[in-house]
C-alpha cells in the first residue's frame, strides 16, 4: 500500500482561500496518470499556513475525491503530540489510509522523545503511520537508525518512512536494522535510495509528471534498476531544480502556474520566486518537453 509513485500534493490557493475546484482537478489528473497514492498536508502542501479546520478540509476533499482508487496518507503531524493525536483521529474517522507524521520541529526532543511522541499518537489511533525524517525542516534534528528500528520493532502502527535526510548512509542503517518500508523524501535521490533497499517515492515533481515517476518506481519495484536510471536521468535536471532553485513549494507551484494548472498562489511567509529563478525554471520545463 506504501510503496511507488506517491504525490506530495500540493494545497491550491486562490485570493487566500484554498481552491478546491483545482484540488478535485488536481486529485483527478493524479488518478488518470496510475500514481499509486495521495498525499495531502504535507511540507508541499503548505501544512504549516494552514489551519486546523482547514487541513481537516483537505484532507476530507481528498479522501472524497479519491474514492478508494488509491490510498490516502493524510499529513497529520504536529511539533504538538496532543495536536498531532487529533489530527490522526480526524484522518482515520474521514477514511484516510495511514498518515504521515514529521518529526516535530521547533521543540527539538530527544531520540526518547521522539519515540513517545510517535508511540502516544499509535495507541491513541489504530492507523498506519509513515515517518517523515526531515532534519533539514527540523532544525537539523532528527530521527536515529536506532530509533527509527526500535519504533519498528515495538510500535506495531509504525510501517513506513519518508528518509528525507539527504544522507544515503542514514537510508543504509535503517534498511540493515529492520524491515520497514523505505521510501525517499527527496526526488533526486529515489534511484540511490531504491539501491539501498528504498520502495519508492513521496513526490513533488509528481505533481507535474505523474506518470514518469510511476514508470521509474514501478522499475525500482521490479528490481530493474538499469532501466529505472534511464528515467531517473531523464527527470534528474528536473527533480534538482524544482527542489533546488527555491524553498518548496515555491518552485513546484511557479511550474504549475506556468502550466496552467494552479494557481502561484502560496502563504507568507513564503513568496513567490524570483523572476530571474522563473527564468530557469521555465527553461527547465521546456527542456523536459512540457512547454
Amino acid at each position: 500500500m506504501l510503496t511507488g509513485a506517491m504525490v506530495a500534493l500540493i494545497t491550491p490557493f486562490q485570493d487566500g482561500e484554498i481552491d478546491f475546484r483545482t484540488l478535485d482537478e488536481l486529485i483527478d489528473f493524479q488518478l488518470e496518470n496510475g500514481i499509486d497514492a495521495i498525499v495531502p498536508c504535507g511540507t508541499t502542501g503548505e501544512s504549516p499556513t494552514l489551519s486546523h479546520d482547514e487541513q481537516k478540509k483537505v484532507i476530507e476533499r481528498v479522501v472524497k475525491a479519491v474514492g478508494g482508487k488509491v490510498p490516502v496518507i493524510a499529513g497529520a503531524g504536529s511539533n504538538s503530540t496532543a495536536e498531532a493525536i487529533e489530527l490522526t483521529a480526524f484522518s482515520k474517522k474521514v477514511g484516510a489510509d495511514a498518515t504521515l507524521q514529521v518529526c516535530p520541529y521547533y521543540n527539538k526532543p530527544t531520540q526518547e522523545g521522539f519515540y513517545q511522541h510517535f508511540k502516544a499518537i499509535a495507541e491513541e489511533v489504530n492507523l498506519p503511520i509513515v515517518l517523515y525524517n526531515i532534519p533539514g525542516r527540523c532544525g537539523g534534528t532528527g530521527l536515529a537508525p536506532d530509533t527509527i528500528a526500535r519504533m519498528a520493532e515495538e510500535i506495531e502502527n509504525v510501517v513506513a518512512i519518508k528518509e528525507a535526510s539527504g544522507k544515503l548512509d542514514q537510508a543504509s542503517e535503517i534498511a540493515t536494522r529492520c524491515d520497514i518500508t523505505i521510501v525517499s523524501g527527496d526526488d533526486s535521490l529515489t534511484l540511490p535510495i531504491a539501491s539501498v533497499g528504498g520502495n519508492g517515492v513521496i513526490s513533488v515533481v509528481a505533481n507535474i509528471v505523474p506518470a514518469d515517476v510511476k514508470a521509474m518506481t514501478d522499475l525500482i519495484l521490479a528490481g530493474d534498476l538499469v532501466s529505472a536510471r534511464k528515467w531517473h536521468n531523464k527527470l534528474f535536471v528536473l527533480c534538482r531544480n524544482l527542489l533546488g532553485l527555491a524553498t518548496n513549494p515555491i518552485p513546484i507551484k511557479a511550474a504549475m502556474a506556468m502550466l496552467n494548472m494552479a494557481s502561484e498562489e502560496l502563504r507568507l511567509p513564503m513568496v513567490p520566486m524570483d523572476e530571474s529563478k522563473k527564468i530557469i525554471l521555465k527553461q527547465t520545463l521546456k527542456n523536459y518537453g512540457l512547454l
